[in-house]
């Protein structure tokens, strides 16, 4: 068996604390989950969890840096294959848009939120990530819509801005009150934030 070295068994505990991080925050919440269930899940001491993170905000957005930068992976590879306005469509609203994981996790963030609203410092690190996923996404869009020839019916910011928020909105709803098909919803939407070509 080979020895890790000091950076690789780093970089180990550091993968396990975010994915028992992710975890903990779907299964309890933001606000009832604790460092100590966090480090214990993971299988490390509170300490681990401080001095990869600085606490569990910082855990916290280590978590939805990773979660946005595979989002956006999985949104360039799918975009780069789309051969038309239906393929842009289907890409920002997939099938499983609103899971159980989904909707758990929109709860956690909506905690977040009300718990960093008096916190400017870590508001402003949340919203700065955000910020930067959706300059990546509006700059995505941007690019294969050009390719594509489509024409959005409004400013691809707010355009970006209007999904990301319908779409936690949505997974909230279904957490308390399971309905409506959000994929169904979000594709409406998106039909008239690219509305098909006139001929």
């Amino acid at each position: 068996m080979t020895r890790l070295t000091r950076a690789e068994q780093q970089r180990r505990t550091h993968e396990h604390l975010l994915e028992a991080g992710r975890q903990v925050f779907l299964r309890r919440g933001f606000l009832a989950a604790t460092v100590e269930e966090i480090a214990a899940d993971a299988g490390y001491t509170r300490g681990a969890v401080y001095k990869h993170f600085g606490g569990k905000e910082g855990l916290w957005l280590a978590i939805i840096e990773a979660t946005a930068e595979g989002h956006l992976e999985r949104l360039r590879r799918t975009l780069a294959l789309a051969t038309g306005r239906d393929d842009v469509i289907a890409a920002l609203a997939p099938v499983d848009v609103v899971d159980k994981d989904a909707a758990q996790w929109s709860a956690a963030a909506a905690e977040v939120l009300a718990a960093t609203a008096q916190q400017p410092e870590t508001a402003a690190l949340v919203a700065a990530v955000q910020r930067r996923h959706d300059d990546e996404v509006v700059s995505l869009l941007a690019e294969h819509a050009r390719r594509l020839r489509l024409e959005p019916a409004l400013p691809l910011r707010d355009a970006v801005v209007m999904l990301g928020a319908l779409g936690i909105g949505l997974a909230l709803r279904q957490a308390v009150a399971p309905a409506a098909d959000p994929a169904a919803i979000l594709t409406h939407v998106l039909d008239s934030v690219f509305p098909p070509e006139v001929t």
